[in-house]
């Protein structure tokens, strides 16, 4: 039986070791998962310049560049991993678990390479790139040349604005951890339509765009 995250990801892997070393960190013990990282990494940066390729055949190369260092920076894929639920099945230390590790963007998003990366090892290059794809078609489809690529809470905001309703509310919940390893929950409240998210992040910034994020899935749910 396929596991909650490879339903999650459409894929189901052959060898179930590689996924587990993936979602292992190394505060839990070795093999962890920092080598998978590395070929997720490679793997990730490709696709996404060739998606970015083939979709804007007339964007030159420093536009391509900054497109994807915007898809595959850390943020991005911390919001993919949460959306993915990731750190439910995450293997982490009891340290790190109890400073909050599952939800530490760091952590997510190094996790989520590391997934790609087993994906690469478990079924080669073109399943790697096909589950990458399918996660990322979303972002890639709402690319509008020659715009700026929109961050969540501005992308809220101007839908709300359309709509002519009241601007959300963004207020911290709590924040939690030492001082070098601390984790924001913000909430985001949009009191016209009765609708409440969180989001978590290692910034207030970061976490106010992921709890803007989840209300825009609720707004556009059908």
């Amino acid at each position: 039986m396929a596991t909650r995250l490879e339903q999650a990801l459409g894929f189901r892997f052959n060898n179930s070791s590689l996924l587990q070393i993936a979602l292992t960190h190394r505060s839990h013990s070795s093999p962890h998962n920092e080598r998978l990282e590395f070929l997720g990494d490679s793997i990730l940066n490709a696709t996404i310049a060739r998606q970015l390729f083939d979709r804007f055949p007339d964007l030159p190369e420093g536009d391509l560049s900054r497109l994807r260092a915007n898809l595959v920076r850390q943020d991005s894929l911390h919001r993919l991993a949460v959306s993915l639920s990731l750190g439910d099945a995450l293997r982490l230390g009891e340290g790190e678990l109890k400073s909050g590790g599952a939800q530490r963007p760091s952590i997510l998003a190094d996790a989520l390479e590391a997934v790609f990366g087993a994906v690469w090892l478990d079924s080669g290059l073109e399943a790697a790139s096909e589950v990458i794809g399918r996660l990322y078609a979303e972002w890639l489809t709402a690319i509008v040349p020659g715009q700026p690529i929109k961050d969540a809470k501005t992308r809220l905001q101007e839908l709300l604005q359309g709509r002519r309703l009241p601007l959300p509310k963004y207020a911290l919940a709590r924040a939690s951890g030492e001082a070098h390893a601390q984790q924001f929950t913000v909430v985001c409240e949009i009191e016209s339509l009765r609708v409440c998210t969180e989001g978590y992040g290692s910034s207030r910034r970061a976490a106010e765009q992921m709890a803007a994020e989840s209300a825009l899935k609720r707004l556009q749910e059908p």
